[in-house]
């Protein structure tokens, strides 16, 4: 068997999730990365391809000239797959163009700047033969399947309440004028799209939610807020969730939550029980019940006591920590092995077209939502 020849499109020098991206996918040995369009920067370009060890002739100047050249080689040279790490506004174009040269992708998410760029999506990948994943991290760890499992099985009972947050505090100053290039795209609309705070880590938490209980958002009533002046983009907000199995929630994502780190936490409750899980301590997921004590289950290599998807997804035994890097390394190699079962459109086990116009049709909900004087609306495709 071998490696899934990889190319990547941003993650130059100076950026903070390419090489995320690349030590997840080189977790499992499933990945060979062969070429790049890493920077505009011509030097950085060079400098990140030599530090990865990646020829000069494959160190492309632009994403365009990436895909084309690539395209010219013999199949059994060409790289199989783009891992697209750019900022926002470039996840659609580079999609389109990769997956109508026949290339499977791996975007990040946001999977565009606004729902109707995320739809024209359909007709391209239908048509391509090719797989699409999203970089939804998170639904890469073992214990968030757990949860699902729970639900899902019915171990919580009927669904009622859905409690989800993600406070950050990294942007609660001005830090995009100190030309912090993080900062500085994920505050401009041109980059980033409608939202900030939703767009980057509001559709994580929108994901989660629907993810864990199995049900979808019917309707929203939204508050969005830009606490810091002049910033172009929400850096704060709430909403109030109406879900298909007639449960309710609330989902809060804030970037100004001073003196927090990464803090994703979900809580599910149903007529028997209820389950916490808390994305900065992953391996633990707390399940509560109405008649019995509180248990907290732990995963794991062979952890007895949890389901099958949650214990595929665990790489060594209870005890030693896996985290942020092994979760997306999960949908890595997930997604190398629907790249070699020849499957098409979503790979199993990984977000994928769906996911990501769910993700735009909540931040555009959220934008409606915000400016409208109805208390409910409705999220539609």
């Amino acid at each position: 068997m071998q490696k899934i020849r990889l190319g990547m499109v941003g993650g130059g020098q100076g950026a903070f999730i390419g090489a995320v991206h690349r030590a997840a996918a080189g977790l499992d040995g499933q990945y060979d990365l062969v070429a790049g369009a890493f920077s505009r920067n011509p030097e950085n370009n060079l400098a990140t391809a030599t530090q990865l060890c990646i020829a000069a002739d494959r160190a492309y100047p632009s994403w365009e000239a990436l895909i084309e050249g690539e395209k010219q080689l013999p199949a059994d040279k060409r790289i199989q797959a783009v891992a697209v790490v750019t900022p926002n506004h470039l996840h659609v174009p580079v999609t389109k163009a990769a997956l109508e040269a026949g290339f499977n992708v791996f975007c990040e998410k946001p999977l565009a700047i606004n729902l109707d760029e995320a739809k024209s999506l359909e007709s391209v990948l239908a048509s391509s033969g090719a797989l699409l994943g999203l970089a939804h991290t998170y639904i890469g760890y073992p214990m968030v399947w757990q949860a699902r499992h729970l639900v899902a099985t019915g171990k919580l009972g009927t669904i009622r309440k859905v409690y989800v947050e993600y406070p950050q505090g990294w942007l609660s100053n001005n830090l995009e004028a100190s030309e912090n290039k993080q900062a500085s795209w994920r505050t401009d609309p041109a980059q980033s799209g409608g939202s900030g705070c939703m767009g980057d880590i509001g559709t994580h938490a929108f994901n989660m939610a629907e993810f864990v209980t199995g049900s979808k958002v019917t309707h929203l009533c939204a508050d969005l807020h830009t606490h810091i002046p002049g910033r172009r983009l929400d850096d704060d907000g709430a909403a109030f969730l109406k879900f298909d199995n007639n449960a309710s929630g609330v989902l809060i994502a804030s970037q100004v939550a001073a003196g927090e780190e990464n803090g994703l936490k979900i809580r599910v409750y149903g007529d028997k029980g209820g389950l916490e899980w808390f994305q900065m301590r992953p391996d633990s997921l707390i399940v509560r019940s109405l008649d019995a004590p509180m248990t907290i289950l732990r995963g794991g290599q062979g952890q007895p006591g949890l389901c099958e998807e949650a214990l595929k997804r665990c790489r060594i035994p209870v005890g030693h920590p896996e985290g942020y890097l092994e979760a997306m390394g999960n949908l890595y190699t997930l997604f190398a092995q629907a790249i070699r079962n020849g499957q098409q459109g979503a790979a199993d086990g990984v977000p994928g077209l769906a996911e990501g116009i769910r993700g735009m049709a909540f931040i555009a909900t959220m934008l409606a939502s915000q400016n409208s004087e109805q208390k409910w609306t409705a999220l539609s495709l």
